[in-house]
């Protein structure tokens, strides 16, 4: 199981000082942690996309293009592109040109967004919320397939054949499909034979499991290997010295980050009662010391049938740069080793 990391940028208020960290500096720091997480030995290293004034990643490309000019090792990706409001021809080209810059480390993870900015700014209609990643989607993987493609569909402008440049380093590049819990996303990617990413935000972890099992049942009628039915969690986590830390830490940031989605959604407001269930050993939050981090990742793992990588969320608006390059250290230097050993 392959250890990683998913940020989406989040404007930043140090606690210390009560500054609000600018965007200039916020994404220098952005580039010291993506250069630390490859220090360190972790796998992976993905930027979001949201459309939204508390985050800087509207164009993840960019960013991963940046970080490919300063990495050697770790892959890098979307978590996730927002592909229902994108070009699939641009999305390829830039990842593809993205994995040429990078050698070959690049993972394309696409999915629909939590969030819906992106359809108002771009055009479209929230009425085609799943029409339009169906679609698109399957325009994007004739493209994979071939560089000359004849393609027609409801949303966008037919292909008769023109080609589509550059192609990426590895063949097939790799294509993930993000989903949330609706169980058609799971058995859609199944049926296509794609690596799917589970994003896993409350509740607890191990209820994922027969919508997983969906998935792999749906991969083999469909005549895919198992070795290519691979499956990845999208989790909020943070790792301490210890536990009490690592809860301490996060928990101001969460609570304003959730505090804004509940009142836009008409949720209850969070409290620190819920953080703590959802950060304990059954929840959905993979917080703590490197001992509970790790032996939590093995044991979620084995609940679900083995999973293939997970990357910790580490986004949060009231977290210190120094605190998260020291938790991005244990995630790669203690907590990966753990989980290689079985915990």
């Amino acid at each position: 199981m392959h250890l990683g990391i998913d940020s989406f940028v989040s404007a930043v208020t140090d606690p210390a000082s009560g500054r609000l960290i600018g965007p200039e500096e916020r994404m220098e720091h952005l580039l010291e942690e993506i250069e630390l997480a490859d220090r360190v030995g972790l796998y992976s290293f993905g930027i979001g996309e949201h459309h939204r004034s508390e985050y800087y990643d509207s164009a993840p490309p960019v960013i991963l293009a940046a970080a490919a000019a300063r990495t050697s090792r770790i892959r890098l990706g979307s978590a996730v592109a927002v592909l229902s409001a994108a070009d699939p021809v641009r999305v390829f080209q830039q990842f593809a040109t993205l994995d040429l810059i990078a050698k070959g480390r690049i993972d394309l993870v696409v999915g629909r967004g939590s969030f819906t900015e992106a359809f108002p700014l771009f055009g479209l209609s929230l009425a085609d919320y799943d029409e339009l990643f169906a679609e698109k989607l399957d325009l994007l993987l004739r493209i994979r397939e071939s560089e000359h493609v004849t393609w027609s569909g409801k949303h966008r402008p037919p292909l008769t054949g023109q080609g589509v440049y550059p192609r990426p380093l590895q063949d097939p590049l790799p294509i993930w499909v993000g989903v949330g819990g609706t169980p058609e996303s799971f058995v859609r990617a199944g049926l296509l034979g794609l690596p799917l990413m589970v994003a896993i935000i409350g509740g607890q972890p191990r209820q994922f499991g027969p919508l997983i099992d969906l998935y792999r049942r749906a991969g083999a009628q469909a005549g895919h290997p198992p070795e290519q039915l691979q499956v990845g969690l999208h989790v909020f986590g943070f790792v301490a010295g210890n536990t009490q830390e690592a809860a301490d830490t996060i928990y101001p940031g969460w609570h304003e980050m959730f505090t804004k989605v509940s009142r836009e959604r008409g949720f209850a407001p969070p409290s620190r009662a819920q953080f703590d269930a959802t950060s304990g050993p059954d929840g959905a939050f993979f917080m703590g010391d490197p001992d509970a981090v790790a032996e939590k990742l093995v044991r979620i793992s084995g609940q679900l049938g083995g999973v293939d990588r997970i990357s910790l969320q580490m986004t949060n608006p009231r977290l210190a740069h120094a605190d998260l390059l020291r938790g991005i250290e244990l995630l790669g230097t203690e907590v990966a080793p753990k989980v290689a050993a079985g915990a």
